[in-house]
Order: structure tokens, then sequence, then C-alpha cells
């Protein structure tokens, strides 16, 4: 073993709700400390809702996050009904898987296509790909594209959709687009099995026994179901808080959590874990020979989850488009105006959970958990047992100082933290 010392400061990852340094210390040769160090900036949302009108507020909180803002709206839409008792529609409950289904294509497709294919092909961005293998710009850009259209007929826009409110939709959809749209998702359905080939034959590895947690629903839909575990536990959704300890992280601004004193992960790779009998008929058809391989415990499949739960969301959504005829409805009613809820809805990174409190039509506190928060203890794990291995290689500093850069990217990029900027995430300086 090459018994160097490093100090590595892996500074200003840019997450949604502001940044992250990841600090490495390796004395004699041997991983000492790690700290993944989320330095949020204060942003007041929880306190800003208060005194709103509830029906104003998820509105408000899908400003949290510009790729992943279809999540915060809904999952905080979902509260705001549960809370005050109001029952949204079968064709609401419809409209909403395909706006969760619009938001699941196209930001599974940034990640995959532009924040993990680089370090496949060993390149810095998708941009610079040799020309033998350039199809992947044009098939990255005709799946994000998809999912863009798909969210702007359903709910207004692709960012911060309008339509979708508290009680069902404030305008129906256009039946004349939907022949369009629906010719274009089945377009890129090949494009998409050829993305989940891809990802299945990428040979990264990297396995660490933890608990996975997820909402299962019936259809995969991402809205409506049981908060499952791994480990067996099966609970509601009202009661996910309940199961939830925040884990404090002395050198960060944010805390992370653990599930009835767990460590667990969220995401796609617990989706698939938890609930892959679900998924579409035809998304099972197609890729039973890559469902074979979950549940899973190599992080780096969480990648090749995304890409078969893209898939999914193309089968779904084209089967509700051609089974239903969607006519304008009036928003459902509050059966009360103050309560307490919750709800939960899987976002593209993981559970979302929201829970509210309201007082006469008034919201009095917000208390929201996001998928990166809860994948951060975890994530520190694995950090501290990828480098650890490589500081037992016996490989020199200097080709140690690289695999660590690059290693320990690959395996943050795959959790697909919640973050603008990721691929940009490792800045570097060594000390």
């Amino acid at each position: 073993m090459h018994k160097c010392n490093l100090d590595v400061e892996i500074s200003k990852l840019s997450k949604i709700e502001g940044h992250a340094d990841l600090d490495i210390k390796i004395r004699d040769g041997k991983l000492e400390e790690v700290n993944l160090k989320v330095m949020e900036n204060v942003r007041f949302f929880n306190q800003a809702a208060v005194g709103m009108n509830a029906n104003a507020v998820p509105q408000l909180v899908s400003r949290i996050c510009g790729t992943c803002s279809i999540a915060h709206l809904t999952g905080c839409i979902e509260a705001v009904e549960k809370t005050l008792g109001i029952l949204p529609s079968e064709q609401t409950m419809l409209l909403r898987k395909l706006t969760v289904y619009s938001m699941m294509i196209r930001d599974h497709a940034l990640h995959l296509y532009f924040f993990v294919m680089p370090d496949m092909l060993g390149i810095d961005s998708l941009l610079d790909v040799p020309d033998d293998k350039h199809d992947l710009i044009h098939d990255a850009l005709a799946v994000k594209e998809a999912g863009n259209n798909l969210s702007e007929l359903v709910a207004g826009r692709a960012v911060h959709a309008p339509f979708e409110q508290v009680g069902g939709f404030s305008r129906e959809i256009d039946a004349a687009k939907v022949p369009e749209i629906v010719t274009q998702l089945k377009n890129i359905r090949p494009t998409v099995l050829k993305l989940i080939d891809i990802f299945a034959n990428c040979d990264w590895k990297f396995e660490r026994k933890t608990n996975f947690v997820a909402l299962v629903t019936p259809d995969f839909s991402f809205l409506e179901g049981k908060i499952k575990s791994s480990d067996g536990k099966e609970i509601e959704e009202k009661d996910y808080w309940d199961h939830l300890h925040q884990v404090v992280l002395p050198y960060s601004q944010a805390a992370g959590f653990d599930f009835d004193g767990k460590e667990y992960m969220v995401g796609a790779l617990a989706r698939l874990n938890l609930n892959k009998k679900n998924l579409h008929k035809s998304t099972k058809r197609d890729a039973a020979k890559y469902l074979a391989k979950f549940p899973s415990e190599n992080v780096y499949d969480n990648n090749l989850a995304q890409a078969i739960e893209i898939l999914h969301s193309i089968d779904h959504s084209v089967e509700i488009l051609e089974k239903n005829k969607f006519v304008k409805e009036s928003p459902a009613k509050p059966a009360k105006l103050s309560g307490k809820g919750a709800g939960a809805i899987e976002a593209p990174r993981g559970t979302l959970y929201y829970a509210l409190e309201i007082e006469e039509g008034k919201a009095k506190s917000l208390k929201l958990v996001i998928p990166t928060a809860q994948n951060l203890v975890n994530m520190k794990k694995d950090v501290e047992q990828i480098v650890s291995g490589l500081c037992a290689t016996g490989t020199d500093k200097e080709e140690l100082e690289k695999k660590i850069i690059f290693e320990v990217s690959k395996l943050i990029r795959a959790y697909d933290p919640c973050m603008s900027c990721a691929s940009h995430f490792l800045r570097v300086r060594w000390k």
C-alpha cells in the first residue's frame, strides 16, 4: 500500500437548494474522514407558505426546483387535498399521471444522456461524442422533446406547469393534439429501448447492503400507494414522517434521514426493486431480460432503472391517451377548511413527502422531505467504502487522485442528486 497523505476538497457542488462540498481526508494510505456537506442557502419556503391561501401554496413550492417542479407541485397539491378532504375525479388522476410521466421522461433523459453518458464514453460533454456516436445527441433531444410536449399538452408547460391545481386542472386537453403526441411517444420508444440496452451493458458495479424505500403503486404511476421497504415494512403515506429520523450532519447545513433507524436509498432503483411487477405490460414484455437484474444492490443500476421508467412512462401515457376522452371539469371542492394532512409521491429522484396544517383555508405550517436529503447518509457511506477500496489498491498518489475524482463522480451521479449542474460536479482542489 502506498501510504500517502491527501486532503481532497470537492467544492461548490451545485444543488437545487444550494451547494454541496465533499471533503476527503486520507492519512498513511487509509481513509480517515468523509464529510458530505450540503451548504444550502436559506430559502424560507416553509415560512413563506405560512398565511398563504392553501390553493396557492403548490405553485409557490414548485419554485423550489426547476427540473422537477412538477413533482413539488403535484406532491403539495396531494397534501392540500388530503388535508381538506378534497376528492379529485378519476379524470384528474389520469391527467396527473400523464403530467408526472411527462416529467419522468424528460428528467430521466437529461440525467442519463447529458450527465451520465459522457462518463461512459470518456468525454467531458455529450456534445463531444465521436462521429460514430453522434446519433446519441439526436436521441437525447428527441426523448426530451417528447416529454416536454406531453407536459405542454396536459399541464400547460414543462416547467412550473400552470394548469395543474388543487382539485383538478384549469384547462382540458386539446383533443386535436393528442394523435400527434401519441405518435411522437411511439416514435421514441425504439430509442428508449436502445438507451436501456446501453445501460444494461454498462459494466460499472458498486454494491453495499442497504435498505430501499419507495412508494409502491398498483400501476407504477408514482402516485397513490403504500410506502414499502426492502426489509419488509409497509406503511400508509400519511405515516411516513413517523418512520423518518433526522440525522444531524455537524459539518453540513442540511440534515440527512434514516428510516426506522436504518440508512436507506430512495429513487428509481428502489422503485424497480420493490415494484417491478406493476410496470406496464408492454414495458415488462419488451424489457424482460433487463428486468431480470432487479432486485439489485448495484448503485449504478439506478441508471438502468431510470431508463426502464422512461419506457413505462411512454407505454402508460400512450394507453391513457388512446383509451380516454377528456372533458372540461370543475375542480373538486373541499369538505372542510381546516385540518392536518400529508401526501407522498415519487419524484424522479425518490419519495417526496409533504405535510400541511391548514386553518380556515390558509396554510399554518408546511413540512417537506426531499429525496436527495433522504439519500445523503447512504451516499456518504458509499463514498467511504469506494474511497477506502481505492486506498487499499496501493496506487501511487497521482493516480489515486485521478481515480478518486472519477469514481466518486460516477457514484454521486448514479444517485442523480437534485442539482441543476451535475455535469460540473467535481471541482477539486488537492492540498
